[in-house]
């Protein structure tokens, strides 16, 4: 009997198996059908058409691709309108162009470049606003040339607002007598606009690298703005990757000048833009998932020996916090140098 059985078995277990990865790979179809609706609903939310409409448009496009998959048959022209109704509002979003035209907000109103000439670049527009608050400054700027070769060091500030997991990156470039360079990679908002991470990822932000004196983008951060909390990191690594990575972010600010790029909160931040500019000279390609979850990012740059080794990480942590020293330095013209005194890999 036992005998007689055991290809029926085998046959109800093969028919088990079959319905079971069915049923997943409908699931699974049926969440990529919801996601594209969430997505082009979120994208019509999220376009620059009138909130009126934008609000109409929206409710109106998620609840016609519903009904389309639920109630129009046959079952073949359902998708086939549904797929088309969304590779319209795909296109509509593509063929959305970032400008350099448009009302910015003081703080990003002017765009920085660099002329290059051998060892000699001037950097124009570095941005070194006057703040008496976090919103009330006069904008200021100055240019400076530097020598390539003159460039020593570079530092990484880990900016925390009190969400554990993600954090501001900035960089800064250390040349000869004591001079810094500091730049963040920012959305460029326009007069009126705040910033919200979901509009992040529908092209609401033109992208911007803001050059600036450490004055004026580390003590906005630890004198002015409440609530964060600024780390600096001395990174380890050769004087000609420094120079390099130097010379690529120069490029890529002066392509920005030019040809403006969309700010992207997942694939074009301030952190997987750094990404982009060091991976070419450092050899580390593999991914981590602490770039985008970048408030353990010197967790990720301590394991890969970028950072200095004379401390666990968590001592080095305490010892590279600057939020109080900085507060004591407010308008101190040595405010770069001060602020890095004792600092581990930085000396006096």
């Amino acid at each position: 009997m036992g005998r007689i059985n055991e290809p029926l078995r085998r046959q109800l277990g093969l028919e088990q198996g079959a319905m079971i990865l069915k049923v997943i790979g409908n699931t699974i179809f049926w969440l990529i059908l919801c996601g594209m609706i969430g997505w082009a609903t979120l994208a019509i939310f999220f376009s620059h058409l009138p909130d009126s409409a934008r609000w109409v448009l929206a409710v109106l496009y998620a609840l016609s691709q519903l009904a389309i998959l639920f109630f129009l048959r046959p079952r073949s022209f359902s998708f086939a309108v549904f797929f088309t109704l969304f590779a319209i509002i795909l296109a509509g979003f593509l063929a959305k162009k970032p400008s350099n035209h448009r009302e910015w907000q003081a703080d990003v109103a002017v765009l920085p470049y660099a002329d290059i000439d051998g060892d000699r670049i001037t950097v124009h527009n570095i941005r070194n606003c006057d703040y008496r608050s976090e919103t009330d400054y006069t904008p200021r700027y100055y240019d400076q040339t530097f020598k390539l070769s003159n460039l020593d060091t570079i530092d990484l500030y880990l900016v925390n607002w009190g969400i554990k997991y993600v954090s501001h990156t900035m960089i800064s470039f250390g040349f000869q007598g004591k001079k810094y360079l500091c730049i963040s990679i920012e959305t460029r908002k326009e007069k009126g606009e705040g910033y919200s991470t979901i509009k992040g990822f529908f092209r609401q932000y033109e992208l911007i690298y803001v050059v600036a004196d450490e004055r004026d983008l580390v003590r906005l951060r630890t004198n002015y703005r409440k609530g964060e909390t600024v780390w600096l990191y001395r990174l380890n690594g050769s004087k000609k990757v420094f120079r390099d990575i130097f010379l690529d972010y120069m490029g890529y600010i002066n392509r920005l000048k030019n040809q403006p790029e969309w700010y992207n909160a997942l694939t074009g931040n301030c952190t997987t833009q750094i990404r982009g500019h060091t991976r070419p000279y450092t050899g580390k390609t593999r991914w981590d998932w602490r770039i985008l979850l970048n408030g353990w990012l010197d967790e990720m740059a301590y394991e890969n020996g970028l950072l200095n080794q004379s401390f666990p990480l968590e001592t080095l942590r305490e010892k590279s916090m600057i939020n109080e020293r900085a507060k004591t330095l407010d308008q101190n013209p040595d405010f770069s140098r001060l602020i890095r005194r004792g600092l581990p890999g930085m000396g006096e």
